[in-house]
């Protein structure tokens, strides 16, 4: 074996932050993308049907094949960001693809020869589209899935490379950042669910995509002008392979006995020059890993200090990175669980709202049952400067941390909120249900049943627990996948939190599909109901309770086992280098 004289290179020059300075560009890239396109595929269903023609099972599978594959996706375009391209780059084809595709959809809505014609008379002579309008139309949806599978686990990732980690104001700065992006994106939501629907279903197809067309490319030019200020992290290769490599080595010498002081025995080898990751300090979880770091008298060491097969031997540097990775699954799992509740939340209120008195004002408006969900994300909008310039600050000086709490704890108290929420929507469902089958309002719903006489205002309690319990666990969440996974997979870490999302979209249909045929009774009717007055929708929200206090003490026990991620001081780094060379020498080469 040739011997391993590690040479502590120069070190790369640091890059020059701008923060504060970039903020703008890059939080207003993810506000006008997000103002395009959030609300044009929230009434991509109404499009479909109403502009071509299409039945609404078919609509309702186009759509949901869209929503899968653009978070499906994200997994694709976060390995080509972190593998090949750089988050820089894979924003800027995103963008411009995300624009093209809006471009080509507003097409088919102004151009009279891209979409069916009018229905005459009724909708029994309504033509549907030709092949050739449905290519065009799909051709869309294509470029609005690759722009979202770069834009979204790149945008935030990107956002927070433009701080220093290893300064006090730089990760002050990461965190402010994760609050600021996340209120964009509820202002963003609230925007285009209420003006942008609008402009689409009332006043005109053609201009209603137009205006979220012009603000994608406002998106996509405000992210260029920002380009010479930004810190631009290069690709490594794919971090996929480092993974596997460790794997490998270890299974190779499984049957190989650890040493009895791992920390200097192994191979430990550094080079900050050669990688973006920070150094990591050796830990003894997963200790079957360590072995893939063994050197035995058939493992080569090269000139630059790297082994000369990846596959046989890796350093302590690559083990640690690789058990970042694995200590995240069991919190990302409690995440997807804590999911459902969202979304069943924001489902099933939509329901509830139908079936209540949602007038308001002396000319006795009517609330639309969807604009009810704004109340969470105006709950977030207020929380989150509030949390972050005023409490963050103050929790800052009474426990010492940098962020007031630690991220596991503010996921926590998120999931402690999910169970409250799950138990308020319980406890409306079975006033509003009461109401409706004892005092229920002169209307109708021919579809839905009986309107109660309670006021659609008794939903905005559920909703603003929603809103918190989404400002802690959410947010929490995103900052807990960017820091703790390893530099050269954040893009990788961002498209888990959306894989997730779409695990929990799944896993809720499923739970609803399970309770629909278990508490089916005799008349045909079960707890989620058609009709709410007939079903049991507050059992339901009980039932998710519970599965959330389940998920809660779950998540209690990955947090209490859980070690945050620990990194080396540069300052002590050339001692622990010296340390390293003069017990190195005792190793039988």
């Amino acid at each position: 074996m040739k011997n391993n004289d590690q040479v502590q290179k120069a070190p790369k020059p640091e890059p020059k932050y701008r923060g504060i300075k970039a903020m703008p560009f890059v939080i207003g890239n993810e506000t006008f993308e997000k103002l395009g396109t959030i609300g044009t595929s929230s009434n991509l269903l109404v499009y479909l049907t109403t502009v071509f023609h299409m039945n609404s099972i078919t609509a309702t599978n186009v759509v949901n094949v869209f929503n899968g594959t653009c978070g499906f996706g994200t997994l694709v375009g976060a390995f080509l960001s972190d593998t090949y391209f750089g988050r820089y780059n894979m924003l800027g084809f995103a963008s411009i693809s995300s624009f093209l595709g809006m471009l080509i959809l507003t097409l088919t809505a102004a151009v009279s020869g891209l979409h069916p014609p009018d229905c005459t008379g009724n909708a029994t002579k309504c033509v549907g589209a030709t092949p050739w309008q449905i290519t065009f139309l799909f051709s869309a949806f294509g470029l609005l899935i690759i722009g979202a599978s770069g834009i979204r686990p790149c945008n935030l990732a990107f956002g927070a490379d433009q701080f220093n980690p290893k300064t006090d104001f730089g990760r002050r700065g990461i965190n402010s950042f994760f609050n600021w992006y996340y209120l964009t994106y509820t202002f963003a939501m609230m925007v285009s669910l209420t003006v942008i629907v609008y402009v689409q279903s009332n006043a005109s197809w053609s201009i209603g995509l137009a205006i979220p067309t012009f603000l994608m490319f406002l998106s996509t030019a405000v992210f260029f002008l920002g380009t010479r200020i930004y810190v631009i992290v290069l690709p490594e290769g794919s971090p996929l392979v480092g993974v596997a490599q460790v794997v490998v080595s270890a299974f190779k010498k499984r049957k190989l006995k650890l040493p009895e002081v791992p920390e200097i025995s192994l191979f430990n080898y550094f080079s900050a020059d050669s990688t973006i990751n920070a150094r990591l300090r050796f830990t003894h979880q997963f200790r079957f890993l360590n072995k893939a770091a063994i050197i035995t008298p058939e493992d080569e060491i090269n000139t630059d200090g790297l082994a000369a097969n990846r596959w046989r031997l890796s350093t302590i540097q690559n083990v640690e990175e690789v058990k970042c990775l694995i200590k995240v699954i069991p919190i990302w799992i409690a995440g997807i669980i804590y999911f459902i509740s969202v979304v069943q939340a924001q489902n099933y209120v939509v329901f509830q709202a139908l079936q209540s008195d949602r007038h308001v004002g002396p000319g006795n408006f009517e609330i639309p049952a969807a604009s009810y969900i704004i109340f969470a994300m105006l709950t977030l909008t207020i929380w989150i400067p509030v949390f972050d310039r005023l409490i963050v600050p103050w929790l800052r000086r009474k426990t010492g941390k940098e962020g007031g709490l630690t991220i596991l704890q503010r996921m926590g108290i998120g999931m402690t909120l999910s169970i409250l929420t799950m138990v308020t929507c319980g406890l409306v469902e079975d006033k509003r249900r009461i109401i409706a089958l004892t005092r229920p309002t002169i209307g109708f719903n021919a579809r839905k049943g009986a309107i109660s006489s309670m006021s659609g205002f008794w939903l905005v309690p559920q909703l603003v627990l929603s809103g918190l319990t989404e400002g802690f666990t959410v947010i929490g969440l995103n900052e807990f996948f960017y820091q703790q996974c390893p530099e050269n997979m954040r893009s990788m870490a961002m498209a888990f939190i959306f894989v997730g999302f779409a695990l929990s979209s799944y896993l809720s249909s499923g739970i609803s599909s399970i309770v629909l045929s278990i508490t089916r009774g005799k008349n045909g009717e079960s707890w989620l109901a058609e009709d709410l007055n007939k079903g049991r929708l507050d059992y339901f929200y009980y039932l998710l309770g519970g599965l959330q206090l389940l998920n809660l003490m779950y998540f209690l026990v990955c947090a209490k086992w859980y070690k945050y991620k620990d990194i080396v001081d540069d300052s002590s780094s050339e001692v622990a280098l010296e340390k390293f060379h003069a017990e190195e020498k005792a190793i039988p080469v």
